[in-house]
């Protein structure tokens, strides 16, 4: 592990959250403990609880590679770490209480200390979580190309060729273009401007409508049907045959 100040803030944080919980059991005197001395209960439960907690981050550090999954390593280094920690935990009953090792002892910590072992590990893991990601989209909309609506702008007036395309409306046997300056009734069919549109960045939102993208500032969807807000104060309708390219945009 290489060194440095993130590992010793880590290794800092690590031996705090095994010294709480060492001095909660310690409190609580689990396991028969509460008949012992203060000093000799807090002092045992404190050389189980932060060596075994130290033996569970050195397996845990070694499987980190092999076993990629958290709750799946908490579990594997749980049932690990517990033969070790049995006999730390009998070694310091020795130590402390001069008990004698014994294949008694040792059957009846293994399921004592499982539970206790699987604890350390989940506080654990939940201390060292990823936090989430928050992720923010945008949906940005170049402008189109001068070139490819020039054949259609041709159709319209000196006033309006230059001026931006908002939208195209079939209007009977028509077109009514919608421009920021104004709209404009053109003898062309609706195919045909779809046609001469092809390579403009926008949308057929409805059978008789077309939207330019750069123009569209909002769409709402209700009830199997939808509107699509344009500058200027314009809407056009939605309809459900259309509604994918919309959706497909990150628009609804």
């Amino acid at each position: 592990m290489a060194a440095g100040p993130d590992t010793a803030r880590r290794w800092a944080i690590e031996l705090a959250m095994l010294t709480a919980m060492g001095l909660l059991l310690g409190f609580l005197g689990p396991f028969g403990a509460e008949h012992m001395t203060s000093a000799r209960r807090y002092g045992y439960w404190m050389i189980c609880v932060v060596g075994s907690g130290l033996i569970g981050i050195g397996l845990d550090w070694l499987l980190a590679r092999r076993v990629p999954g958290t709750w799946r390593r908490v579990v594997l280094v749980s049932a690990l770490m517990t033969p070790l920690a049995v006999l730390l935990v009998m070694t310091a009953a020795v130590v402390i209480f001069g008990d004698r090792y014994s294949w008694t002892n040792l059957w009846k910590l293994l399921p004592q200390s499982l539970p206790i072992a699987l604890a350390m590990m989940a506080v654990r893991a939940l201390a060292w979580r990823p936090r989430p990601h928050r992720v923010e989209t945008r949906t940005i909309v170049e402008p189109p190309l001068p070139q490819a609506e020039a054949a259609f702008r041709k159709r319209l007036s000196a006033r309006r060729r230059g001026a931006r395309l908002i939208a195209v409306e079939a209007h009977d046997h028509y077109l009514k273009v919608h421009t920021d300056a104004g709209e404009e009734l053109i003898t062309l069919r609706f195919a045909d401007a779809l046609d001469e549109l092809a390579k403009v960045h926008g949308w057929r939102v409805h059978r008789s409508w077309w939207v330019a993208a750069e123009a569209v500032e909002g769409v709402r969807w209700r009830r199997g049907a939808g509107e699509v807000r344009l500058a200027g104060g314009l809407e056009a309708p939605v309809s459900r045959t259309y509604a994918p390219v919309l959706k497909g945009a990150g628009w609804f």
